[in-house]
């Protein structure tokens, strides 16, 4: 019987270990990045989605400046405002696609049986 109760008693305090460790997490915390001398950050999803919209709207707003200023006939740099387009094209092609998959993975977490 004793035994049991310390056998008990360890089990309790390794929850309440876990439960702590837990509790402690904020955020997750990534590796650093080799060019930021070491130091670790803390990584928000809004704040990757958000960078990647704005990484890819301001490829498409590059692409179509490159456009114009060939249309116009600014520039005589056809293949680079064709190249410019077509890496906006693929970007926005991608972030759809991740847009997707993430609505997608809601989905099935919402379709979960609680």
């Amino acid at each position: 019987m004793q035994n049991d109760l310390m056998g008990l008693d360890s089990v309790l305090s390794q929850i309440s270990d876990v439960r702590q460790s837990v509790t402690d997490m904020n955020a997750i915390s990534i590796a650093p990045n080799p060019l930021s001398n070491g130091a670790v950050g803390q990584v928000s999803f809004t704040d990757i989605i958000s960078n990647a919209i704005r990484n890819v709207d301001s490829q498409g707003q590059e692409a179509s400046q490159k456009m114009t200023a060939v249309d116009t006939g600014q520039s005589d740099d056809l293949v680079g405002a064709m190249i410019a387009s077509q890496k906006a094209s693929l970007s926005f092609t991608a972030m759809v696609q991740v847009r997707n998959s993430v609505m997608m993975a809601y989905d099935d977490v919402m379709k979960m049986p609680v």
